[in-house]
């Protein structure tokens, strides 16, 4: 090695001891002939990366100028460029006289096995493509010894033959698999004679002192015989290229068990060799019945000239149409239309045979009967799958049958659902039938494609047809059939569809929004979802109709009288997984979402239609993040495995596994330009990583924080990096170089005379750049900074005003407003340049972990703890912020009239009336409950601190007991002559209070918290708690008359029947239990019925119970409300709130109207349909 590059190394050696990894850089210099493969293991051996880098620089100063460049090479190729930089200056001057190629470095040897089998030199100029070259040695590589071909195909003057030659240059290659060396024949368009000079000169050459034959072949055939003793005889283990071959027929000749490197400007040249799979197995199909017509065929095959068809095969087997065509005209007369006929189907669809026995109208036994006949012709194939079967054709008879019979393609849909509608009604179809689901599949797709729109319309329009096909498949698939057929189903000039194109927008509506309900079990009762609706809905006027007509049979439906007043605001409620959605995230197009949670999957799905696309295993722990790299080609996600993967975003298929972290890998992020891509990952290791997808190893490692990396975010040009830390602090990294470029510590921004810093945990949870990259919105606690970049300079404070902390924020792409995820269950929308709240959206039922505007900002997605993802309209949320009811409230049915207390989210005490929805606001109050005197004077309200008032609403004068709890007072009640007060806290202790005497009995209730209580006849008390025990006492007595113990939780709740002959209770496991009060005998147990994982029939605890006046109907609140049979103890209705955790139901005194708050605030007030 020359004395300059020698000294260059020497002075940058501890550079690149420290950063370069040596794999792939050995990788290269041993394709170039500078390190050999037991050097490869000499530094492999060493334990460290830093002492491996360091082994493999020794070697290099041991060599002389070729390894030195290749080393060079090898660092610009692997991306060390700043390294390869420093090594520049030193790079030698090379001349050709030492055995040695002045470009690759190859070998001596090389060149002589090279030379000797008449490979081309490279021309004078030449370019390298190293990609091709890689992929042509791997698969020669995989020859490994045994027979076989590589095949090099492309367009005239593509350079084939280069690439074949530059594919052998190579000393590994030849000495490890071709030994016996590499023998080159052009081949070229070539008649028979000609051919046979080419075999002739061929044998001649690997046969010069001419050991095996004094004369040359005079045939093809002996020509084909002597190459292939040659081959295995004299020159065993060597390549044969074949350079240039242009018919099929040529290569019969070269068909002896070598190994062979062809190139062609025609794919399907080596199809007479191998055979195409289809094409033998139809016309071996046709020679099973008449063995004798082998000549016939041929002569066909090579005679017949039919139009390819190519439109959506990814084949290219010349063969196939002529046998296709072949197979068919051989099929005896009587059922060639029924081959025919199987034009209808689609691809990758296996149809049971009931389906084609409707089509044919036949007997099973006469269908399978020609069925076979396809079979055995190889034109359809069969799947048996116990006693039934399904057919199905391959994807190339599917174009073959459809390019063939385009004309009648209609008219052939048009059979099939003339055919489905004599022997079915859609109502008549069961699940347990052999081809049910081929119809709840297929029937819209037939009608479409028949052009039978008013069918089409009827059939999608029918409440009858979505509750049957919900409940086999889910909802995705019929919202995707909306949107398929949504220029048929808005046609206005239908009148099914009752001259209104919002028909279509109603259904898929109601679809999208009960998605997450009628995807799971136990299956809702769709038409009291239907009752839901708005009013002019068509759902909404289907569903009354049946309901109307159920009720006469004895079916209880509800009626939301208040409904007008709600808007939803989500556009689409999905429910992927089955457990929490910890994040979720569009592809760059918008199309897809992704997301990822704590059942360790990653979902993909249609943004649209929520449509599942891909359904991934991918760690072995809870997966916590998920991003789309620009291109949508990849998806990356991150779990608590400490691993980070890369998927194929369309296949699924793994692309790499990264696991160089120490601990839980928490956010994942592409950079926004595909033509250089990178992800970034931050980790609870406190460091984060730098990924290229086109190196095994991480690129960089950025130190800095010194704690957990919560989230990370590239800046729109992708010069920097953000990172949040529960360090505290945000830190900005400079891509290029990774190396920190500002950290800005955000606890300072807390600084209060309150809260002293040195006391305050501060964890930066969440970060988001906007459009322009000169502002950084962050987020810790429960408040957000905006940051100038530039200057690091506090530009605007938003402070959520909540007790929970912000979970995620992100700045729109297109305007000023950013979106907001809260632990409290919400989600809020602010405009950032005037710090102004802008909307609330209320839905999820527990707490949101991620939020993500659409890439053009027109929505934003919601990812959330109860197992849902929403998908919300940005103007439509903007538009719609309403105020919200606490749960705390209480009613009065007054002969027609329904009064409800309630305190809003403004702190505002609010009379409203139920039918008319007036609302009087009485006063400002910071209340835990509240409740009315039986004729509507006084209200009644317990605080927080323990304090008990009433307030007489005529005249506002307020009463306080003197005596009140030491704790939040959680219920309050008038006894029905309105004198007198009860209360109870978390005190566990039962005030009575007769206000007007100023008269207090203390009962020293439970052990723990009292839960509630219920007034009883003959001044008698119920009350439960929290220590699982259920007691009735007299206001007289100080002690309980009767003490009842069963549940093993909390008793939420427990209500007598009105004759007083059953008592109902309700615990924390779901569980309701009916009681016979004469004996204390169990009479019931309505227990959940958990289908799948995580789904109850409550949907958590029983919070409120109330039986009708004849005993004989009972309802409870929980996740929802649901009505049962007390006599049977079956459920009779559930009723969806929008939101859950309902904590108390209000019942008129004939049991006909319910109402409820939910923990959205959205006030409920039912009514029984009659």
């Amino acid at each position: 090695m020359d004395a300059k590059a020698r000294n260059c190394l020497l002075q940058h050696r501890e550079a690149l001891e420290k950063d370069i990894k040596t794999s792939y850089i050995m990788d290269y210099m041993i394709s170039d002939g500078v390190l050999t493969v037991s050097e490869e293991e000499k530094v492999k051996n060493e334990p460290t990366r830093q002492q491996k880098a360091a082994m493999l620089i020794k070697m290099i100063l041991k060599k002389d100028n070729y390894c030195y460049i290749s080393f060079y090479k090898a660092l610009l190729q692997e991306g060390y460029k700043d390294l390869a930089a420093l090594l520049h200056g030193g790079i030698p001057v090379l001349s050709s006289s030492n055995g040695k190629d002045s470009l690759v470095g190859v070998t001596s040897y090389v060149k002589t096995v090279l030379c000797e089998g008449g490979v081309p030199q490279r021309p004078v100029v030449f370019v390298t493509r190293k990609k091709l070259v890689h992929a042509i040695r791997q698969k020669l590589l995989k020859l490994d010894g045994e027979p076989g071909w590589v095949t090099i195909y492309g367009m005239a003057g593509c350079g084939k033959s280069v690439l074949a030659a530059e594919a052998v240059r190579d000393h590994t290659l030849l000495e490890g698999c071709f030994p016996g060396g590499v023998h080159w024949l052009s081949v070229g368009k070539q008649d028979k004679s000609g051919l046979l000079m080419k075999l002739q000169n061929l044998c001649t050459r690997l046969d010069q002192d001419e050991s095996f034959s004094q004369r040359l072949p005079l045939n093809i055939e002996e020509a084909k015989d002597r190459l292939r003793i040659l081959m295995l005889r004299k020159h065993p283990r060597s390549l044969l290229i074949l350079d240039d071959v242009w018919d099929p027929w040529v290569l019969k000749a070269f068909d002896n068990q070598c190994q062979i490197l062809l190139t062609t400007r025609d794919r399907s040249v080596t199809d007479s060799v191998m055979g195409s799979p289809l094409v033998v197995s139809l016309i071996g199909a046709l020679l099973r019945d008449f063995p004798n017509r082998w000549e016939y065929y041929l002569r066909q095959l090579q005679n017949k000239q039919f139009k390819r068809i190519r439109k959506c095969s990814s084949y290219d087997y010349e063969a196939l149409d002529e046998a296709m065509s072949i197979s068919v005209e051989m099929l005896r007369e009587d059922i060639k239309d029924y081959y025919t006929d199987l034009s209808i189907l689609q691809k990758d669809v296996k149809v049971p045979t009931k389906v084609l026995c409707i089509l044919w109208d036949m007997e099973t036994e006469e269908v399978e009967d020609i069925l076979q006949e396809f079979v055995n012709k190889s034109l359809l194939f069969c799947d048996r799958n116990g006693k039934s079967f399904r057919y199905y054709l391959h994807d190339l008879q599917v174009d073959f049958l459809t390019e063939k019979n385009r004309s009648q393609l209609q008219d052939l849909h048009r059979k099939i659902i003339t055919q489905f509608q004599r022997h079915h009604r859609l109502h008549t179809l069961s699940p347990d039938q052999e081809d049910c689901m081929y119809w709840y599949n297929f029937l819209a797709y037939h009608m479409a494609s028949a052009n039978m729109h008013k069918e089409l319309c009827a059939l999608m329009f029918s409440l009858d047809w979505i509750k049957a096909k919900t409940e086999l498949v889910g909802p995705a698939h019929l919202i995707h059939e909306f949107v398929e057929y949504r220029h048929i189903l808005d046609e206005k000039e239908i009148s099914v569809c009752s001259q209104d194109c919002s028909v279509c927008e109603n259904f898929q509506e109601f679809l999208s929004l009960n998605g997450h309900l009628l995807g799971r079990q136990p299956f809702p009762n769709i038409v009291q979802l239907g009752l839901c609706e708005p009013e002019t809905s068509e759902v909404y006027q289907q569903a009354k109709l049946q309901a109307k007509q159920e009720v006469d049979n004895g079916m209880l439906y509800l009626e939301w009288i208040n409904k007008k007043n709600i808007k939803n605001l989500s556009r689409l409620v999905v429910r992927p997984h089955t457990d929490a959605v910890y994040h979720a995230c569009f592809s760059g197009d918008g199309q897809r979402i992704a997301s990822c949670g704590a059942d360790k999957t990653l979902q993909v799905f249609k943004a649209e239609t929520g449509e599942k696309l891909l359904e991934i295993k991918a760690h072995e722990d809870e997966v916590l993040c998920c991003a789309f790299s620009t291109d949508d080609r990849f998806i990356a996600t991150c779990s608590v495995d400490k691993k980070v993967k890369i998927w194929n975003s369309m296949t699924g298929e793994l692309v790499h596994t990264y696991d160089e972290h120490s601990e839980q890998v928490n956010c994942c992020h592409f950079t926004n330009n595909s033509h250089h891509l990178l992800l970034a990952t931050g980790s609870s290791d406190s460091f984060l990583k730098l990924w290229d997808l086109n190196e095994k190893d991480c690129r960089n490692t950025m130190f800095g924080h010194t704690n957990s990396v919560n989230h990370c975010r590239f800046s729109p040009d992708d010069k920097l990096l953000a990172s949040c830390s529960a360090d505290g602090s945000l830190k900005l990294w400079d891509v290029k170089s990774a190396n920190e470029r500002k950290s800005i510590n955000v606890k300072q921004f807390f600084i209060s005379s309150e809260e002293p810093q040195e006391d305050m945990e501060v964890i930066v949870k969440c970060c988001s750049w906007s459009s322009d990259g000169a502002r950084i919105m962050v987020a810790a606690k429960n408040k957000i900074f905006l940051v100038d970049v530039h200057t690091c300079g506090l530009l605007a404070e938003i402070h959520t005003g909540h007790h929970s902390t912000i979970q995620y924020c992100d700045f729109s792409p297109s305007n000023h407003l950013a979106v907001v995820a809260l632990s409290q269950y919400c989600v809020e929308l602010w405009n950032m340049d005037s710090c102004l709240k802008v909307a609330d959206c209320r839905g999820h039922l527990s707490w949101v972990h991620s939020v993500m505007f659409s890439p053009d900002g027109s929505s934003f997605l919601t990812s959330s703890d109860d197992e849902t993802i929403r998908l919300w309209e940005t103007k439509k949320v903007c538009k719609n912020s309403g105020i919200v009811l606490k749960q705390e409230i209480d009613v009065l049915f007054q002969e027609n009239e329904v009064m409800i207390l309630a305190v809003d989210n403004m702190r505002r005490l609010q009379l409203i009336n139920g039918k008319t929805g007036q609302i009087d606001y009485l006063t400002e109050a910071q209340v835990s409950s509240c409740c009315l005197s039986p004729h509507l004077q006084y209200v009644a309200l317990g605080g927080e601190d323990g304090a008990i008032k009433i307030l007489e609403l005529l005249n506002n004068r307020i009463f306080q007991s003197k005596i009140g709890h030491k704790s939040a007072v959680r219920h309050v009640q008038f006894t029905t002559d309105g004198k007198t007060l009860i209360s109870s806290s978390d005190d566990s202790v039962i005030q009575v209070w007769n206000w007007q005497s100023e008269e207090y009995v203390f009962l020293q209730a439970h052990q723990e918290a009292v839960k509630d209580f219920r007034l009883l006849r003959n001044s008698r008390l119920l009350s439960w708690s929290f220590d699982g025990t259920v007691k009735i006492w007299s206001f007289e007595l100080l002690s309980p008359l009767h003490e009842l113990r069963g549940h093993k939780g909390c008793v939420r709740c427990s209500v007598f029947s009105g004759d007083s002959t059953l008592l109902a209770t309700g615990d924390d496991n779901g569980e309701i239990r009916i009681w016979s009060v004469s004996n204390g005998e169990l009479l019931h147990l309505c227990a959940p019925i958990s289908v799948e994982e995580g789904a109850a029939t409550h949907g958590g605890w029983v919070t409120d119970l109330c039986f009708s006046p004849d005993s004989k109907m009972l309802v409870s609140a929980e996740g929802s409300l649901k009505w049962w049979n007390a006599v049977t103890g079956e459920s009779a209705q559930t009723f969806y709130t929008n939101g859950t955790n309902l904590k108390k139901i209000h019942v008129s005194p004939d049991f006909k109207t319910y109402v409820t708050v939910d923990n959205l605030g959205i006030l409920y007030i039912l009514q029984v349909l009659e």
